[in-house]
């Protein structure tokens, strides 16, 4: 008798292991691979240039793929969700998203974390959505692109297509620029491949542009080793562009504090999500890292949110500067995470 429980349960494992190994051999085959540098579409041709002297705002906001609201946890920073229990939860949050952005009429917006079709946001095309809505042009770049993340165990995230949107009001190129990864194969297959959206807007008096780069850097990398990675290709970009005469803005989720404000939000021991420390010493002089240290950016997802008092927060979501703009404020929006796990931050600029 027991000689056949033993051979079913060696067939067992050995059919388990044959499903992974195929489910393994199909995420290889449907890797999503970049080029280093591609083009990033626009919806929209417009003809509104900008001129030096006069104010630009720019808001940037990671809007958890409208799925992280202040009712909600998540497994990877220790608590126990896996996606909103209905889809009402993504569309309400995409409308109250949508509803400050117009009542904002910022010029140029970031957004991270915006899904085109994923499971964990039940399908919404929020970059449509915010496309279609928007006074001017966007364009997006994928930075995950995965038809099947195989975690959490049972409860699998699934399909995911998802990346980082710039929705602005002046005449522009796009371009996605691939950035390095810190995941080796097999965990790489079903990871993020992060980018930046480099828009090009030219000026009034022509000559130099204003470059705009839209970013989101790693935020569970071992170590921290592929946020500063990053940093450093970030660096290196805007440090050409500044060299070659051009204007340059880079925001959105750093998931790195800025040297300056590294002692606004303690932090406490975490085994999960822990932010890393910006090294400023990248950048040359004149440039100018903003942050609000008034208000949080992020709070932690390992419980739903309560309330300051009782939860993790932190200050991750910023901006860096060329020398030749001039940083006129930058301004945190406290919505209280009510739609997303982090809050829009506004940033005021002139070309000098």
């Amino acid at each position: 008798m027991r000689k056949p429980l033993i051979l079913a349960a060696i067939a067992l494992v050995l059919l388990l292991v044959l499903t992974a190994l195929i489910g393994l051999l199909w995420l290889n085959a449907h890797e999503y691979k970049p080029d280093s540098r591609e083009p990033a579409a626009l919806s929209r041709s417009l003809s509104l240039t900008p001129g030096r002297g006069q104010p630009i705002e720019l808001y940037s906001w990671n809007i958890g793929y409208a799925s992280l609201d202040a009712s909600q946890d998540f497994f990877m920073d220790g608590g126990k969700g896996v996606m909103p229990a209905t889809d009402r939860n993504v569309e309400e949050n995409t409308w109250a998203i949508q509803a400050f952005l117009s009542a904002a009429s910022g010029d140029i917006i970031f957004l991270q974390e915006v899904d085109v079709n994923a499971k964990r946001s039940y399908g919404f095309d929020q970059a449509g959505y915010f496309s279609e809505t928007w006074k001017g042009s966007a364009a997006f770049a994928y930075n995950y692109k995965c038809p099947f993340v195989p975690v959490p165990f049972p409860r699998f995230l699934g399909k995911i297509e998802s990346g980082i949107l710039t929705l602005n009001s002046y005449t522009s190129t796009a371009e996605r620029i691939s950035l390095p990864g810190s995941f080796s194969w097999p965990e790489r297959l079903a990871q993020l491949k992060r980018c930046l959206l480099v828009e090009r807007v030219p000026l009034q008096d022509g000559g130099a542009e204003l470059v705009l780069v839209n970013l989101h850097l790693d935020a569970y990398d071992s170590g921290g080793s592929g946020r500063a990675a990053q940093t450093r290709v970030l660096a290196e970009f805007l440090a050409a562009e500044y060299a070659a005469g051009n204007y340059c803005v880079a925001g959105g989720d750093f998931n790195q504090v800025f040297p300056e404000f590294k002692d606004i939000f303690p932090l406490g021991d975490s085994e999960f999500f822990t932010p890393g420390l910006l090294d400023g010493s990248l950048f040359g002089e004149g440039w100018q890292l903003g942050m609000d240290p008034s208000t949080p950016s992020c709070r932690s997802l390992d419980k739903p949110y309560e309330g300051a008092p009782d939860h993790q927060l932190y200050l991750i979501d910023g901006f860096i500067l060329s020398p030749n703009v001039e940083l006129i404020s930058v301004q945190a929006q406290d919505l209280g995470f009510k739609n997303s796990d982090h809050n829009p931050v506004k940033l005021t600029f002139s070309l000098k």
